[in-house]
């Protein structure tokens, strides 16, 4: 059993220790598999295809699934490792220590959104982008957007989600207007003034590579998957008789069948189901 702490209560060794460790696997090309991997299950609701990773009910289990597999690497170089969590309710400014020189780094500069300060800056010479939207080679960052600011969510969006009782509604998609704290909190469904909530506003406000498919490009994904998951715990808490929809595959006929996982059925690629990530009890637990 290890532990997940916020990133404000890392110590400045915990900090290099993590950052270290990614760039561990970085170097020896591990890291960029996670980010294929990423990429290659980031299936829009346009797509007639199985959606798995997002804009669907396994958005949380599938997540939860692969930062298992992320720390699980991490602890292969040092077994001290875990990823830590950004509450953006709270560390919601550019200069909020996450984006220090001594940890993750700092936003793009104004030209080209190219990260100069931290262990990611491509000026280091340990961080170079292999997968991405993009020609550039360097990672990309827009805190807070300036020329059109965005806004971090604010913990009254966060309770907006963790408020709603069922997980998830018909038709289990990004669509998914009537309720479920999946769509709320995943952040499709948000009010007509806003295109954004919560998670997907988030990728948003750190623009640059955080904004696509290949997110994991930026290590602050990490840290922001690790709430997201933490906030999941929070609902799961919240809400004892909820569990997660659907618990049987949609019927013949149902556009979604065969588009959606439901309870028992497996998650590619890692063949385990929603239900046997319902709970971390025994892994790891968040500080």
């Amino acid at each position: 059993m290890y532990t997940r702490q916020n990133q404000k209560d890392l110590t400045s060794a915990q900090k290099k220790r993590f950052t270290s460790a990614v760039l561990e696997l970085k170097r020896n090309g591990v890291y960029d598999s996670f980010v294929r991997t990423h990429d290659k299950y980031f299936v829009p609701d346009r797509d007639r295809k199985l959606r798995v990773g997002h804009m669907s009910p396994s958005f949380f289990p599938w997540h939860r699934r692969y930062l298992l597999e992320f720390e699980k690497q991490l602890q292969s170089v040092d077994p001290g490792v875990s990823i830590p969590y950004w509450d953006w309710t709270t560390d919601n400014s550019p200069v909020s220590s996450l984006w220090a020189d001594d940890f993750l780094g700092g936003t793009g500069r104004a030209d080209d959104r190219r990260v100069m300060t931290g262990p990611f800056a491509y000026d280091r010479g340990g961080w170079t982008v292999t997968v991405g939207l993009t020609e550039a080679a360097f990672l990309t960052r827009n805190l807070g957007r300036p020329q059109n600011p965005i806004a971090l969510p604010t913990a009254a969006e966060l309770q907006w989600a963790v408020d709603d009782p069922a997980y998830d509604v018909a038709p289990w998609d990004s669509t998914a207007t009537a309720g479920g704290f999946r769509n709320k909190l995943e952040g499709w469904s948000a009010p007509k003034a806003e295109r954004w909530r919560n998670h997907n506003k988030v990728h948003q406000w750190v623009g640059g590579h955080m904004t696509g498919g290949t997110a994991p490009n930026d290590p602050a994904f990490w840290l922001h998957h690790a709430f997201v998951d933490l906030v999941w715990d929070r609902w799961q808490a919240r809400h004892p008789g909820s569990g997660y929809q659907p618990a049987s595959p949609p019927v013949l006929g149902d556009p979604q069948r065969g588009r959606v996982i439901a309870l028992d059925q497996p998650m590619p690629p890692w063949n385990v189901t929603p239900r046997e990530m319902l709970n971390h009890q025994g892994l790891y637990r968040y500080a």
